[in-house]
């Protein structure tokens, strides 16, 4: 008959909302994380300013590299989303704060849902993505959010 022994410890577990570094927020702490991240993710401020992105991430959204799109606007750094018609049109302005980056952000709340990007200038190749969004809070209240991509 097998014996099987158990034993416990005290763990550390770090207070709620004790930040990892002396002096940083959530954005800053996440930004060094989404900057070297292998996996394609972007975070923005609550400006809506991209504040990292991973070079998979700029890839998978057709962005070129992550020091031409860091400080701009997401929507205005050459990020282009599709409709999901077969004409696939640029996607109307008053729709585009319903994407996942963007509802996260101001509802708070987690956020999922497909993307439709093409590359600036080349209006023939597009790609479908799958997007998680959460907030990042600091302080209580929502400062950014922050995005995980998968190619549909």
């Amino acid at each position: 008959m097998a014996h099987v022994e158990l034993s416990l410890s005290d763990v550390f577990v770090p207070a709620a909302r004790t930040p990892t570094e002396p002096g940083g927020d959530n954005v800053g702490t996440w930004s060094a994380t989404v900057s070297h991240a292998d996996e394609p993710c972007l975070l923005i401020d609550a400006g809506t300013r991209v504040v990292a992105i991973s070079a998979a991430g700029c890839e998978l959204l057709c962005l070129g590299a992550p020091e031409a799109v860091v400080g701009l606007p997401l929507l205005e750094g050459g990020l282009r989303l599709l409709d999901f018609t077969a004409a696939r049109h640029e996607l109307p302005e008053q729709e585009t704060d319903k994407i996942p980056p963007l509802l996260a952000l101001h509802s708070g709340r987690l956020a999922r849902g497909l993307l439709r990007v093409q590359p600036a200038g080349d209006d023939s190749t597009y790609a479908t993505v799958d997007a998680i969004s959460t907030p990042v809070l600091t302080e209580g209240s929502v400062s950014g959010s922050l995005t995980f991509f998968s190619a549909i």
